[in-house]
């Protein structure tokens, strides 16, 4: 005869596995920082740093790899020869030229002549720290102290003289700023080729807009027809950072949507494997991390080529370029745009700029539960105003929506806990014979009309709406910063002196006094542990999610404490 499962199972059964598959996470997503390290290829030399001999050979992959893109082949020239036709560059170091200073009601920004790359930008409403006001984030930098992360864009082409992000240009004036009432700045540089043809490099920067417009202004002055191609990538310098045991995962690298497949990441190691190159129309590229994104958006109808390289140094170039040519006539003139969003990733902004942006807020698996979860928060705090608080109403509001789930399950843990001196007293009845004592419990559930599992079910039904959650209040940049109460500056980083998670373990310990006491004395003894592990987990954890927890445990306890009551009064 098959042995029955254990009936003894409820909630403390279940926070038990939780709490062991919380340790098994850890360990697992340690083992795949290790993995990744690893696999990652060793820096040779500092980003910028130039070697010490007089004239070093570039790296091989740079050799192989240019940052400059390839021009796109035409149906009747092979792929090789086309990219013969454009110099591959294997210089990594970025050149540096004469800076241009940039500021808006958004941005500081820092434009290098020296290719026309915007080399920094500075998100002024988001400061880098609580403690800092005065400091703005740096989204964008090529302070080789630091993970260098530019926008490039250039024009490429056979046979002509073509701007690319290797040129010089020259600037009219280096200081601009966004008046006060002016609804958009313009910032030109100028380059004009050997053969004769005028560009002009044009950022224009807009008033509460984090979209940022460069148009390439063609001018042929020559005899014979004008032909490119326009091409805008993210140069960003990365190695995998080592998380510890506490760490919370969030993603960076890249990231593409398309009308056929929708959203994808494309991760560094990927693009170490294999380079990205995928013809497209329309959608859009980015590159991702936690609140913020970079991401060039092509027109609807646009044909595209995204591309991927991996250069030496732990170096990536993640772009896109034209497949169709521009062609202008000669004495003509033409506008090649390339559009590019550098900001956080504010959900009403994202929804307002192409089809997908939104799920760069990546809330994994569950979006199509944290999506509404989100918006549920959002319309909270447009009442509340404040987002500790709105955290608090939602939370309520999601205990009361499950209330028939819990009331289930907490009605089965008051019927366990009152059977509990006769579940004692079968136990040493019987002794180690776990078969004859399954049987002879199973009996008297059945004649109690008890169902063991009852304490489970409803709660394990609940666990996709808490993670969704979990992964709501880790991902929303609205959330980074926000004030709650007195000492709790930031809900998005953890509670400094640690008074959230430690009441969070103290309401744990009561849920345990609430509940059925274990008759194994190893899970009894690893159900008195789960406050301690769980308190020490959650110390590194933004007080966002700590709070979130907090709160449904009181909420949890005041339910089970009023049912508990409720059917003792009822067996007087």
């Amino acid at each position: 005869m098959a042995r029955k499962a254990w009936p003894g199972m409820d909630n403390q059964r279940f926070l038990l596995v939780l709490a062991l598959g919380l340790i098994l996470f850890m360990i697992y997503q340690a083992w795949q920082d290790e993995q990744q390290r690893a696999a990652a290829p060793q820096p040779m030399s500092a980003p910028t740093a130039p070697a010490k001999s007089g004239q070093p050979a570039p790296p091989p992959q740079a050799a192989q790899r240019g940052e400059v893109p390839a021009v796109p082949a035409p149906p009747q020239e092979s792929p090789a020869a086309a990219a013969a036709q454009t110099p591959s560059e294997p210089q990594t170091a970025l050149t540096p030229g004469t800076r241009l200073q940039i500021s808006t009601d958004l941005f500081e920004v820092t434009i290098d002549a020296a290719g026309g790359d915007l080399r920094e930008l500075k998100l002024r409403k988001y400061p880098v720290s609580v403690e800092q006001p005065n400091t703005p984030f740096v989204l964008f930098t090529d302070d080789p102290a630091r993970d260098v992360y530019v926008a490039q864009s250039g024009l490429i082409g056979s046979g002509q003289h073509y701007p690319t992000h290797r040129t010089v240009y020259s600037a009219d004036v280096q200081r601009y700023a966004l008046a006060e009432g002016q609804a958009e700045l313009k910032v030109p540089l100028h380059w004009q080729a050997p053969d004769g043809v005028r560009y002009t490099k044009l950022y224009t920067f807009y008033r509460n807009r984090y979209l940022i417009d460069i148009d390439f202004v063609v001018e042929n002055t020559t005899s014979a027809p004008w032909q490119g191609y326009l091409y805008r990538q993210f140069r960003r310098h990365y190695i995998e950072p080592s998380h510890g045991w506490f760490s919370l995962p969030t993603y960076t690298g890249g990231a593409i949507y398309t009308p056929e497949e929708k959203y994808e990441k494309v991760k560094f190691s990927a693009m170490r494997e294999k380079p990205l190159e995928r013809d497209v129309t329309g959608g859009w590229l980015a590159m991702l991390q936690h609140y913020f994104v970079g991401a060039w958006m092509p027109g609807k109808e646009q044909r595209d080529r995204f591309y991927s390289n991996a250069l030496s140094d732990n170096i990536y170039t993640f772009g896109i370029k034209d497949l169709a040519p521009t062609t202008i006539a000669p004495g003509q003139s033409a506008h090649l745009r390339a559009t590019l969003y550098a900001g956080p990733k504010e959900h009403d902004r994202l929804t307002k700029l192409a089809e997908g942006m939104e799920l760069t807020v990546d809330y994994g698996w569950l979006t199509v539960i944290s999506g509404p979860l989100f918006s549920l928060l959002k319309f909270i705090h447009r009442w509340v105003g404040n987002w500790g608080w709105s955290i608090i109403v939602l939370t309520l509001l999601i205990k009361l929506a499950f209330y028939p789930l819990s009331a289930a399950s907490y009605k089965s843990m008051a019927h366990m806990k009152r059977m509990q001196p006769k579940m004692q007293s079968l136990r040493e009845r019987f002794g180690h014979d776990r078969q004859r004592m399954n049987q002879a419990m199973m009996e008297m559930y059945k004649k109690e009309k008890i169902n063991p599992l009852g304490g489970c079910l409803p709660i394990a039904i609940q666990i996709p709406v808490f993670i969704a959650l979990y992964w709501v209040l880790l991902e929303s940049v609205e959330l980074r910063q926000a004030p709650f109460i007195f000492w709790i500056k930031d809900l998005s980083i953890k509670d400094p002196y640690f008074v959230l998670p430690i009441l969070m373990g103290v309401s744990m310990f009561v849920q345990q006094q609430l509940a059925p006491a274990q008759l194994d004395p190893m899970q009894r003894k690893l159900m008195h542990a789960l406050p301690v592990v769980f308190t020490i987990f959650f110390l590194a954890f933004p007080s966002g999610l700590v709070l979130y927890w907090l709160v449904n445990n009181v909420l949890s306890i005041a339910q089970q404490w009023h049912i508990t009551r409720t059917i003792a009064a009822r067996e007087k």
